[in-house]
């Protein structure tokens, strides 16, 4: 038994281990404002929410030493946060870290694929008690082209998320809220 979680485990790494970024990543061209509208997670406790998650927005702003800061908003039942990260960037182009203050830890992001204009593929990653590997797919708008959907969906597959851990969630009312300057 113990070998054979220590094998899921081994396997696991690898394929996070082989995930590249995007070639010739370019932040300066990835700035800007994204919506969440595709998500995959493996986590057990994921699949109870998956009908209660909206697409949340958020912006990326660089900082001159390669850094970013990511301004996320999302509907909750208490209605829509607004949550805070500064990305720090990795050795490669396309990946950063962050710390997650609500896991106390620090997590992997890479940008798999990208265009800049109309959506990107993003990976996160994490060890916890076990691997957590999250594929979001983020979108300058909040609707998608039916193949780039498709492509989120068969590359969620191919990290070994399961099929129903995937999730085009519907747009959310008035998050952020709407107003001046929005």
């Amino acid at each position: 038994m113990t070998m054979t979680v220590a094998m899921v485990m081994l396997c696991m790494m690898m394929v996070h281990a082989n995930v590249k970024p995007q070639k010739d990543f370019n932040l300066q061209k990835f700035a800007g404002k994204w919506y969440r509208v595709g998500v995959a997670y493996d986590s057990p406790s994921f699949v109870p929410f998956r009908s209660k998650i909206k697409a949340s927005m958020g912006t990326i702003a660089p900082l001159p030493n390669g850094n970013a800061n990511l301004t996320m908003w999302e509907a909750t039942p208490f209605g829509c946060v607004s949550k805070k990260y500064q990305y720090e960037r990795a050795s490669v182009p396309g990946q950063f870290t962050y710390f997650s203050a609500r896991h106390n830890m620090v997590k992997d992001i890479t940008v798999v694929e990208t265009n800049y204009t109309d959506y990107a593929m993003v990976l996160k990653h994490k060890v916890f008690n076990r691997e957590y590997t999250q594929v979001a797919l983020y979108a300058r708008t909040l609707s998608v082209r039916p193949e780039v959907v498709q492509k989120f969906k068969t590359f969620a597959l191919s990290r070994g998320l399961p099929r129903e851990s995937i999730v085009i969630p519907p747009p959310a009312e008035n998050c952020p809220p709407s107003g001046p300057g929005r």
